[in-house]
């Protein structure tokens, strides 16, 4: 075959890319099953940040899960527990945030730690450029906030971006999100000289009104469906 004809070269062109396009499904799959551990093994660190904590040298993540989260279940608006079959580490918590509150999967769990048992809870909204999402550890009286952990896909660093320091976060221990009379009110964050009266606050990232707005919102998006279970603890 003449190999200057357009003929060679689409068929040349052709094979390289079956042969390329064959190699790169194989090494994807054989990489599948790691990265699918790592992606894992990130949610469980998340979960475990919220209750505050953080592997030390030599600590794996999925024996420190295994040792700390007790149990773990899905509950619905009335706060009792479903017979759903998923199990709520899988619960695509992105995709229910844009489902009717009373028809959610609320995923919860249950965190063994040296101040007693904590219940965690996954948040999910927008910041400015992307989603934002985290997770937040209940005392086991339901209304106070042992730790919070926030991560975002896309803020601008040295603004959005502190909502994943510790700074920022370390604000939401021991904020109440019901009211003295049992009302459920969030955590509002606010700007300096803004701090409302008669509900839990803490104060926004500097330059980062959106996605402190953003953070507000979520919280509230979030954790109003779960009010009813958190009060029956």
């Amino acid at each position: 075959m003449n190999r200057q004809s357009n003929t060679y070269t689409i068929i040349y062109s052709t094979v390289l890319v079956i042969v390329v396009g064959v190699v790169l499904s194989v090494v994807y799959q054989a990489l599948r099953p790691e990265q699918v551990k790592n992606i894992e093994n990130d949610t469980k660190r998340q979960i475990l940040a919220a209750a505050r904590i953080v592997p030390e040298n030599g600590e794996s993540v999925a024996d420190l899960y295994t040792d700390h989260i007790t149990a773990s279940y899905i509950v619905n608006t009335e706060g009792q527990k479903t017979d759903s079959n998923i199990d709520a580490f899988n619960v695509d918590v992105a995709a229910q945030s844009k489902v009717a509150a009373d028809e959610r999967l609320l995923p919860v769990f249950e965190c063994k730690t040296d101040q007693g048992l904590k219940y965690i809870i996954p948040v999910y909204g927008a910041g400015l450029w992307g989603p934002i999402w985290g997770y937040i550890a209940f005392d086991n009286n339901g209304d106070t906030i042992y730790g919070a952990y926030f991560a975002h896909a896309g803020e601008t660093p040295g603004l959005g971006a502190e909502i994943e320091k510790p700074k920022f976060q370390d604000q939401f221990e021991g904020k109440d999100i019901f009211s003295p009379s049992g009302d459920f009110t969030s955590v509002a964050v606010v700007k300096v000289g803004k701090e409302p009266q008669g509900q839990a606050w803490v104060h926004a990232v500097s330059g980062g009104t959106i996605t402190s707005q953003g953070v507000q919102k979520m919280l509230y998006d979030s954790l109003a469906p779960y009010s009813a279970f958190l009060k029956s603890l």
